[in-house]
């Protein structure tokens, strides 16, 4: 006999085990199949992560190597990086990073339970990349003062070293990583879990603490840089933007929506 098991594409992913139930007078037999691993589907019309064009589905989910843009606005530079999200046992190192969140930690059942979500994943995740909430994240980011005794940001170039990396340390955060860093790992995980997901590099990145849309300088009478303000304006930034509806927002905010691992402002 064949069976053809169909999951909702909705359902919640992460690893299952599969066990038959045969009922024959009165008496239940139970036989365990196995374990699969269920991800979100970018090629399914009826899950939030659908992508309709293919070119996009290859780029965006596909493909283990890209290029990520550095430097200041005259001069840019475009540096490889290997994503290499289906190498081995980069899906269980994903997984069980769902597993080591605060989210998770602090209620087990509905972290679970929402994690058919990709709004929901995505916010785990970009939480998980550092390691600044005390949450064993991946990455510990570094901006100043000497890298001698670890891994300067500048060396890495690509996401499977560093995940590995993290494992093999007991989940303890790699030291260091910078923006780049964090988008490319970032990167990684969601194109493993099968979000489409890309990254973006903006230039004279300004950013403003306040919420007032400025970024403000402060000067004495006397014209003495006075270091009073939080806002700050970088080179370059670098974060993610991953595909999915927006169910919660209305249709017209479906598409790509912004993602940043890099720990600058406390979630929430």
């Amino acid at each position: 006999t064949n069976f053809t098991i169909s999951s909702p594409a909705n359902a919640v992913i992460g690893r299952y085990n599969l066990t038959l139930l045969v009922t024959s007078e009165n008496k239940i037999f139970s036989r365990f199949l196995g374990q699969f691993v269920l991800l979100f589907n970018p090629w399914c019309p009826g899950d939030d992560v659908y992508i309709a064009d293919e070119n996009e589905r290859q780029e965006y989910v596909l493909n283990e190597n890209g290029i990520i843009f550095v430097g200041n606005a005259k001069y840019i530079e475009a540096r490889g990086w290997y994503y290499g999200q289906f190498q081995d046992d980069l899906l269980n190192i994903c997984l069980t990073m769902l597993d080591l969140s605060l989210y998770y930690r602090q209620d087990p059942a509905i972290d679970v339970s929402r994690r058919g979500d990709p709004k929901y994943v995505g916010r785990v995740i970009s939480s998980m990349i550092n390691g600044n909430d005390n949450d064993n994240g991946v990455l510990l980011g570094k901006w100043q003062g000497s890298f001698h005794s670890h891994e300067n940001p500048s060396r890495w170039d690509g996401s499977v070293v560093i995940l590995q990396k993290w494992r093999q340390d007991n989940y303890k955060p790699v030291q260091y990583g910078q923006c780049w860093v964090f988008a490319g790992v970032m990167c990684t995980v969601l194109r493993c879990l099968g979000i489409p997901t890309r990254l973006v590099s903006n230039f004279n990145s300004a950013h403003d603490v306040d919420r007032n849309l400025s970024i403000d300088k402060y000067y004495d009478s006397s014209g003495k840089s006075l270091n009073i303000s939080k806002d700050s304006t970088w080179d370059y930034h670098v974060w993610n933007e991953s595909w999915f509806i927006r169910p919660d927002l209305g249709t017209s905010y479906n598409g790509w929506q912004v993602l940043d691992a890099t720990p600058q402002e406390q979630s929430k």
